[in-house]
């Protein structure tokens, strides 16, 4: 969508039932992580559906090898900032490894404090089958559910690194098998990372309810991107990932002028400075 504004058809507020509406329609559902205020303000005002306050903030905003060190209370923290930002986006917050897996009774606790102390309007956690009650539990509590199937990053030890999933007729089974309970289960949406764009496209089109991919190709109801990777932040971004800009080169020239001016005294000059 090149457009800077929501399409006339979508609602003032998003709704986890408008992301289902609109998948029957056909329309592609926009999704973009957030950890700010600024950013989310900036990403709500263009238009972008969902608002992911996901755990890769562990990799990208400090600094952590993987998402496992994250804890409950600064993904609440984060979760607080978007959530007080946006006007009409759905602010969908990561539960972060250790918060949910042990029982579906820990998981609906973490839920309650995400919902309660942040704001966020729904949460998401990996799994497939095996979090299938917890889903369970939280939807019918009226906690909405985001599930996450493929590259689950939580469980990157056990997965060997960062490997493309559901390759081969029975691990593909698997994961439709995963994508079934969790829609059983009363998850609104499913999102599919790092998975063979032919069986993205088989999930998205035995659920009811939205795919959103990421590294899974172009045929899931809709796509999210990690945002410094799309906006050419980092230094790096992964192969699926497309830079729609390119801020790291404006904020290394930004601050490199900035520095300058200072060292040469040219800042702050008389337009910057309080007369008497």
């Amino acid at each position: 969508m090149t457009s800077t504004t929501p399409p006339a058809a979508t609602p003032k507020r998003v709704r986890v039932h408008h992301l289902r509406e609109a998948k029957e329609r056909g329309e592609r559902i926009t999704m973009l992580t957030a950890y700010d205020a600024l950013t989310a303000q900036i990403f709500d005002e263009v238009g972008t559906d969902v608002l992911l306050v996901g755990d890769s903030l562990a990799n990208t905003f400090y600094g952590h090898r993987d998402t496992l060190p994250i804890t409950l209370d600064e993904m609440i923290h984060h979760a607080r900032a978007v959530a007080g930002a946006v006007h009409r986006a759905l602010v969908v917050a990561d539960l972060p490894f250790g918060s949910y897996e042990a029982s579906p009774l820990i998981a609906h606790a973490s839920s309650v404090r995400m919902l309660k102390e942040s704001g966020a309007h729904a949460v998401k956690f990996e799994g497939g089958r095996r979090v299938a009650e917890h889903v369970h539990l939280l939807t019918s509590t009226g906690i909405p559910v985001m599930g996450h199937l493929g590259f689950t990053p939580q469980s990157e030890n056990v997965l060997g690194g960062k490997r493309v999933q559901g390759r081969g007729e029975e691990a593909a089974e698997a994961l439709c098998a995963d994508a079934l309970a969790l829609q059983e289960a009363g998850a609104f949406a499913i999102v599919l990372e790092m998975v063979p764009a032919p069986l993205a496209a088989r999930v998205t089109e035995i659920l009811a309810v939205p795919t959103i991919g990421i590294g899974a190709g172009p045929h899931c109801d809709g796509q999210v991107l990690v945002w410094p990777d799309m906006a050419g932040l980092g230094d790096w971004s992964p192969r699926f990932a497309k830079r729609y800009g390119q801020l790291r080169t404006a904020l290394i020239d930004a601050a490199s002028a900035y520095n300058d001016e200072v060292r040469s005294g040219e800042f702050p000059g008389p337009e910057h400075s309080f007369a008497e």
